[in-house]
């Protein structure tokens, strides 16, 4: 197909009249976005609890544990008796 009979086929295409659009389309689009909308803030909503309930889980892990502070020394033995010689 050259370019003539391409832009003919577009033309046509552009003079029909657009298709009928069922009466009930918008309210069905207004009730599923509506729903997804509710879906998506409840999930945001979630994520946010989770990374919030996180966030306390590793505070009060590290303030117990408190990962930061050098451990004992286990490898050696305490001296102890050497100031009676």
């Amino acid at each position: 197909m050259n370019r003539a009979r391409r832009e003919a086929a577009a033309r046509r295409l552009m003079e029909q009249s657009p298709p009928r659009v069922p009466p009930d389309l918008y309210a069905e689009a207004v009730r599923r976005g509506g729903r997804i909308l509710r879906r998506r803030r409840a999930a945001r909503r979630l994520m946010w609890l989770l990374t919030g309930a996180a966030a306390v889980v590793f505070a009060v892990w590290a303030l117990t544990a408190q990962p930061w502070a050098e451990p004992p020394s286990e490898t050696t033995p305490p001296v102890t008796g050497w100031e009676s010689w």
